[in-house]
């Protein structure tokens, strides 16, 4: 297959480009404005095979985006492109309803324009699929409940909201003009090459230099982990095997508190990295609680049962199996976080600055 992957510089993006680059024999295009999230050193593995294409091009721009249908002719679209950091979207709302929601719109509208002119038969094999978020459920409050793929929509957050927005317009499409879709849901990724602004990346590489460790509230919310190697193995699995119209949530069976998480990584650092910076006695004593961020969810979890049971798929890692290869990599690939601490990571962004 071509495949069409917008924000395939991004992290959970590079991590789809990099498994089916080297675990397929499809055709990937990568499509991605290179904001301060896209990195095009995560996929510097595979970015000399002949089956990846990179273009620079933001998914609102619509003459843009129309070329690149018209030039490689994708059989699927992959839909990751977005503004996702929870914190940004309340400091700085209209960024996420430009690129989450107008975007999402105008690639909608670009593809079923291409899809339009296709014979039948492919008309039939295309798909969309638009991957999105389980915080468009908003939070639990109780300790069993789980979110399906039939929960309402509760978004809590300016991110949420637009994210949800979205997934809105991607069933309107099917519903209004036909268009294949299918859309995802995912609970917290995490993994190599996460943008050092997240929970895990951004308290490992703090521990290892000395500074506070900064945990919301009371640190009791939780979250339902996914390694992201797992996600993007099912996302694969999704676009190549799910059924049009259908809604699968992706999850890592892995719930643990904020304050778990960041526990869980001192003790990994007190083993791997028992040299501490000057006048760290223990990593934990790094733990300082903040002042929680306003509508902040308690609780996410997902029931993942059914893209198990419909279409095979169950996450390989255990949270502690994929914490411990997340704190391994980032202690083995400081050229790589050093660069995007730097800024250094954005001088190849094709005339950005």
């Amino acid at each position: 297959m071509n495949i069409l992957i917008t924000g395939g510089a991004g992290f959970i993006g590079s991590a789809v480009i990099r498994h089916i680059i080297n675990n397929t024999s499809d055709l990937v295009i990568n499509v991605d404005k290179l904001t301060y999230a896209g990195n095009l050193e995560s996929l510097t593995e595979i970015d000399l095979n002949e089956r990846y294409h990179f273009e620079q091009v933001d998914i609102c721009n619509r003459s843009e985006v129309d070329r690149l249908f018209a030039q490689y002719q994708p059989d699927a679209v992959m839909h990751l492109a977005a503004e996702s950091h929870v914190d940004r979207s309340i400091d700085g709302p209209a960024t996420f309803i430009e690129t989450n929601i107008v975007g999402t719109y105008t690639l909608l509208e670009a593809t079923r324009t291409y899809w339009n002119t296709l014979s039948n038969e492919m008309k039939q094999a295309f798909r969309f699929h638009h991957i999105s978020t389980d915080e468009v459920y908003g939070d639990l409050e109780g300790t069993d409940d789980l979110f399906t793929e039939t929960t309402s929509y509760e978004p809590s957050s300016p991110y949420s909201a637009s994210k949800a927005s979205s997934d809105h317009l991607v069933r309107a499409w099917l519903r209004t003009y036909g268009l294949p879709t299918i859309v995802t849901n995912c609970s917290n990724n995490y993994g190599p090459y996460h943008f050092p602004e997240k929970l895990i990346p951004l308290m490992i590489l703090n521990a290892l230099d000395g500074k506070p460790l900064p945990v919301y509230g009371n640190g009791m919310q939780i979250r339902d982990w996914l390694f992201v190697e797992d996600h993007a193995r099912a996302l694969y699995k999704v676009v190549t095997e799910g059924e049009v119209g259908e809604t699968y949530n992706i999850g890592g069976h892995n719930e643990k508190t904020n304050i778990d998480v960041v526990k869980n990584i001192c003790a990994l650092l007190e083993e791997l990295v028992p040299n501490k910076p000057a006048g760290v006695e223990e990593y934990q004593d790094l733990i300082t609680y903040v002042a929680d961020r306003p509508g902040h969810d308690v609780r996410y979890a997902i029931d993942a049962s059914k893209i198990e049971r419909e279409l095979g798929w169950k996450p390989v890692e255990t949270f502690e199996s994929g914490i411990r290869k997340t704190v391994e990599w980032y202690l083995s690939n400081e050229n790589w976080w050093n660069r995007v601490l730097d800024g250094s990571y954005t001088y190849e962004r094709l005339g950005s600055n």
